[in-house]
């Protein structure tokens, strides 16, 4: 990956928006490839578990040669599916040409309304702080399996708890980007008890006060059949351009 990481630089600052860390995940463990044209980069491209396209990327005086190149990956590797961003003009535009059939997997978030112009949820008076080992019990308690590794994550500075008292509403999650620079993922999971209380809203406004604070830039990403999540994202002043799509081959 680091062979063509001016590569990835120049596909990441062609993008309308950024993506979130689920799409982030896949790509960094994806095996890279590249084309050149004698001594040049002609662009790359990247596969997941051998048959999950997630990343194609051609440079503009190669561009003519795109679809070409694009149906010569589909048939060397035997492609099964590709998971791309709407904002990736040329991936969704080839995939496109091919008539592959779409499914629409998720909605990707950015920064709409200024989070301190967004009303405060009526648990804006519920404390948020950083997680604590000490939490890691509580933590796993109320969210299952919603996420794994809860005593790495804390140690990792990743979760952040917000209590009522001894009661924990619900955890927020942050995950430094490793390809956009200054951008983080954010999330939130709610206690089941707690729902439809405005937790998941302060969660999230409290998320993005702390990356404003510390000069990031919050995304984020829930399901394309999550109303509920959507709902929360939207009534804590994010909002949404791009969809995540999963194309099947055949």
């Amino acid at each position: 990956m680091d062979e063509i990481g001016a590569l990835m630089d120049e596909y990441l600052k062609s993008l309308a928006a950024p993506f979130d860390s689920f799409l982030e995940e896949h790509i960094t463990e994806s095996v890279f490839y590249s084309f050149r044209s004698g001594t040049e980069w002609a662009g790359y491209y990247a596969i997941h578990g051998e048959a999950l396209l997630t990343q194609f990327h051609i440079r503009p005086p190669w561009l003519k040669h795109s679809q070409e190149l694009f149906g010569q990956v589909m048939e060397v590797h035997s492609i099964h599916s590709l998971l791309l961003p709407t904002c990736d003009e040329l991936f969704l535009s080839l995939a496109l040409d091919r008539g592959f059939p779409i499914r629409k997997q998720a909605y990707m978030f950015q920064e709409g309304i200024p989070w301190h112009a967004v009303p405060a949820p009526a648990s804006s008076e519920a404390h948020f702080r950083p997680a604590e080992l000490g939490d890691a019990e509580k933590i796993g308690s109320v969210c299952g399996e919603f996420l794994d590794q809860y005593e790495q994550r804390i140690a990792s500075g990743e979760l952040f708890v917000l209590f009522r008292g001894d009661l924990l509403l619900g955890i927020g999650v942050l995950e430094k980007s490793r390809l956009f620079e200054g951008t983080a993922s954010i999330g939130m999971f709610v206690n089941e008890s707690c729902r439809n209380q405005g937790a998941g809203r302060s969660l999230i406004l409290r998320l993005r006060q702390w990356c404003a604070e510390r000069g990031l830039t919050p995304v984020c990403g829930c399901g394309y059949g999550n109303e509920a999540s959507k709902r929360t994202l939207e009534s804590a002043g994010m909002v949404t351009k791009t969809r995540l799509l999963r194309i099947a081959l055949g």
